[in-house]
């Protein structure tokens, strides 16, 4: 009986081993089988890739070709215009003595009171006519009345000033 459990056993063992073998022969078949198979279709993809990358690079350098034009137009453009409104300004700027008129005269000795803090409180009416700026209105001292009319007389375009202020 010993001897048939230890034959019995070597059976089993065999079994055992060549189930062994055999699913390890599967594996490597099985293993080869997909590598054969899929091989084709990781080069198809590869290749679709490389076209890809290289389809990208031709955009790339077709996009960067087409801004360094619109770039070079754009900046074409833009020191055009920078001209014409130099041109504008100097042509501006040479009837700028031409423009000086009463208005504008009336605005500027306003303006220039308005910082000067020797006149705060002081209530002045400025009126032009025909570049002679005539000022009323009332001031805290005989300073201010001086001041105002040297503001008023340094002032572009005037030509005389008429103090009425009254020193309050």
């Amino acid at each position: 009986m010993k001897q048939s459990r230890y034959a019995i056993l070597v059976v089993l063992v065999g079994f055992a081993a060549a189930g062994l073998a055999c699913t390890q022969k599967t594996a490597d078949d099985t293993v080869d089988a997909i590598k054969k198979d899929t091989a084709p279709a990781i080069e198809e993809a590869k290749e679709a890739g490389r076209d890809a990358v290289n389809a990208t690079e031709d955009v790339a350098a077709r996009t960067a070709e087409k801004t360094k034009e619109i770039a070079g137009k754009t900046a074409d453009k833009a020191t055009e215009i920078a001209g014409t409104i130099a041109t504008k300004t100097k042509d501006l700027a040479g009837t700028a003595g031409e423009a000086i008129t009463d208005t504008w005269i009336t605005a500027k000795v306003s303006a220039k009171f308005v910082d000067e803090t020797l006149l705060n409180g002081s209530h002045i009416n400025v009126d032009t006519d025909n570049h002679v700026v005539t000022l009323r209105g009332t001031v805290a001292s005989a300073a201010a009345k001086s001041r105002a009319a040297a503001i008023a007389s340094g002032t572009e375009g005037v030509t005389r000033v008429v103090n009425h202020l009254l020193v309050t």
